[in-house]
């Protein structure tokens, strides 16, 4: 029976919603020697949501008195260099119990047929991978790194400030970026606009 990613995904969506989780992407990847289920979660948008109006009552300690479980700040937020809603507010303990409950799905409706499978189950991470349009629209302002399939103007690799979508097309400041080492001459072109059906890979980059 042929991996159907549909059906996984599917059931992956169920078993977070039960958590307050939403799946960000499902990547399998198989070689010779290993197969391996990557499942990106973060917190719903209203967990997230509440979890960064709690957080924003608390001291810079990232406590109040009684709170022990919830609501830490992390340092790069309290110093304003990443934005709430760039956190995924996701903690070891819901990878756990996500990676149990999913893992147990998984075997009970046979969604990965065959030889044996890792299932890796983590946040989406700072430098996250964007993947859809309402990524690009979610993570406005925040930096960004690009590759494209086909070369714009003979460069396939684009750093810069996401500025917002055009259409089906990605705008980036590309003079957002400083140039470093012997490598001072500022960028020609100011801002990029890359087609998002060019876009091989994107990824934000941390700001910390």
């Amino acid at each position: 029976m042929a991996l159907n990613l549909d059906t996984i995904r599917a059931a992956a969506d169920r078993v977070a919603a039960s958590h307050g989780l939403d799946v960000v992407e499902i990547e399998y990847v198989a070689t010779a020697k290993q197969r391996a289920l990557r499942v990106f979660v973060e917190k719903t948008a209203i967990e997230r949501e509440r979890l960064a109006a709690h957080a924003a009552t608390l001291g810079s300690t990232g406590k109040e008195d009684g709170d022990e479980d919830e609501g830490v700040v992390p340092a790069s937020v309290a110093a304003g260099t990443v934005s709430m809603d760039q956190l995924a507010w996701v903690t070891h303990e819901d990878c756990e119990i996500f990676s149990r409950d999913f893992g147990t799905l998984i075997d009970v409706e046979d969604l990965i047929p065959g030889a044996e499978y890792t299932l890796e189950v983590s946040s989406p991470g700072l430098d996250r991978k964007l993947y859809h349009a309402a990524d690009y629209e979610r993570f406005k302002g925040s930096l960004v790194k690009l590759q494209t399939f086909e070369p714009i103007a003979g460069n396939r690799h684009f750093q810069g400030r996401l500025i917002a979508m055009n259409g089906s097309k990605v705008v980036i400041d590309t003079a957002a970026i400083k140039p470093k080492g012997k490598n001072k001459k500022k960028p020609l072109e100011q801002s990029a606009e890359i087609e998002m059906a060019n876009i091989e890979k994107a990824n934000l980059v941390p700001e910390i």
